[in-house]
Parts: C-alpha cells; structure tokens; sequence
C-alpha cells in the first residue's frame, strides 16, 4: 500500500477533474508555480490500492522546471467512480481510459507505477502513442514472491463473497490488518486516515479484479519492444514487489533507458522523490529533444 507522507499540495498543484468520453476521472493538476509550461504534458497513473496523491512529493519538482503534471484515480480509485463489473476492470479497459485522460490533457509522457504500469503498457499496446513511457516499479507480468502472497491471501478471505458484502469484508482487512500496518510504520494521524478514506472508497469490484490480474498478468514485454516507443524502467533498489533484477532484464530487452533509485524500494516517488524528480525530468527532455 503506497503511502504518501505529505497530503499538502505543493504551490501550482490543484484537485479536478478530468472529462473524457470514457467517462470523468478525478486529477491533481500541478503547473509551474511561476512561469509558463513550455514542456510536454505528463500523465501519471498509480498502482494498486494507490491513487493520485502517490505522486505528491514529484508534483512540484517536476513542474517546476516548466511541465503541466497530471496525477490520475484510475476508474474505481478513490475519487474516480467505476461501476460493479468485473470486465470494467480489464487492464486493456483500464489502459484505454488512460489513453483517453492522456488525450483529454494533450499529455505527451505517460507514467505507470506498479500495477499503473502494467495498465499504461496496454494503453500503448492499444495504440496510444506517447513521446515516453516510464514504468515506476513495475515489473514484466504477475507480481511474484511475498507480495502475491498477500494478494492470494486477499483473494481467498474473500472467496465466495456477494458482490454486495464486498465493501465491509474490504473494511474488515482494513481494520484488522493494513490500518495496523500503518500505525506500526509510523504513519501520521491524518495520514491513516486518509489511507482509510481511500481504501474504503475504492470499488470492491474493481480491487478484487484488479488484483486477479496482477496475479496473472502476461509477460507483454516482446509486444512493447515492437512498438518501439522510447521507455524508461525506473525502480528503487530494494523494490519488495518486482525485484529490481527482474526489472533490469525488462529494461534489456526493451532496450531501454533503467535507473535505480539507491536507498528506494517499491515506492521511489515517495521514497526518494528529488532523485526520482531528477531522473524523469532527465529523460523527458532528451526525449523531447
């Protein structure tokens, strides 16, 4: 569970909205605090249990240098409303949303984090053609090790339940479990509460689904390379969910640029957000130039 340390946005940086005619999706908008954005848009997209607000301690840096950066609640996330279908839930659905905000904010770079990469990569295997790709800790197909475990173990506490039990059964797992997880790591006051918040909102449909297909994603790195979009693999040393060997093969083979953020492990942006800053501002410029 991506955790954010600050809820305060920085100056320039502003919640809305998003309409596109796959449907409205809630945003954090951040521009220059002084000066005009004479660099290409970028569209970051969050992972699993995340949302928008994963992205605050980048928001500021990267657009000080000149860039409009757009944070987006995937549908079922947090602020942006999802219905109660399963299929609704498809990473391909999912990415083509994405491809739609991306084109609704003219956005020329898309970021994916964690399972938000794994929905940005089928955003341009749809056919959304952006300057850059970055994936953010995010890895070649299903999630392996500790953390798939947990996922298992998600999945099977709520095996066989109605679709309209869902929700509480999600807020049984959130008090008996992830709330007391936070506390233990030292998580703010008001930031568990907001952790809460947005747990609770979350579409039940869309977490249960979601996290079945990051159990069983494909390894879709040969169809990216032939794509031939210019990709950045960008992972923090100690990354608990895809190790960073296994990302650093998927850089290879998609001949990519890859970075890795010492001192970081799943969440660089939160993590190390001026290193991580730097490393995409390096990237999107050369891109673009």
């Amino acid at each position: 569970m991506s955790t954010p340390r600050s809820l305060d946005l920085p100056e320039g940086a502003r919640p809305g909205t998003v309409a596109t005619a796959r449907g409205t999706f809630a945003v954090l908008d951040a521009v220059p605090a002084a000066g005009p954005c004479e660099l290409g848009t970028a569209l970051l997209v969050p992972g699993y249990t995340g949302s928008k607000e994963d992205f605050i301690a980048l928001l500021g840096q990267l657009a000080a240098v000149g860039r409009r950066v757009v944070a987006v609640d995937m549908r079922g996330q947090f602020q942006t409303q999802g219905p109660d279908d399963a299929d609704a839930y498809d990473p391909a659905e999912l990415g083509a949303d994405i491809a739609a905000v991306a084109e609704a904010t003219r956005a020329t770079h898309l970021l994916g984090h964690s399972f938000g990469g794994l929905v940005a990569r089928e955003a341009v295997l749809g056919g959304h053609a952006p300057v850059s790709l970055t994936l953010l800790s995010s890895g070649p197909g299903a999630l392996p090790g500790p953390r798939a475990e947990e996922l298992h173990s998600m999945l099977s506490f709520l095996d066989g339940t109605a679709r309209e039990d869902l929700k509480g059964k999600l807020a049984e797992i959130w008090h008996s479990a992830l709330k007391p997880q936070a506390v233990a790591a030292g998580a703010a006051a008001p930031i568990v509460a907001f952790l809460q918040e947005r747990m609770l909102a979350n579409n039940p449909t869309g977490l249960v689904t979601m996290a079945t297909h990051l159990l069983k994603a494909e390894d879709k790195t040969s169809e990216l390379a032939a794509v031939n979009v210019p990709t950045f693999v960008l992972y923090g040393e100690d990354d608990n969910a895809w190790p960073a060997t296994q990302q650093w093969d998927m850089a290879a083979r998609l001949s990519a640029e890859h970075a890795c953020i010492p001192g970081a492990a799943h969440n660089p942006n939160v993590e190390a957000p001026a290193t991580t800053s730097h490393a995409l501002t390096t990237f999107w410029n050369a891109a673009e130039g």
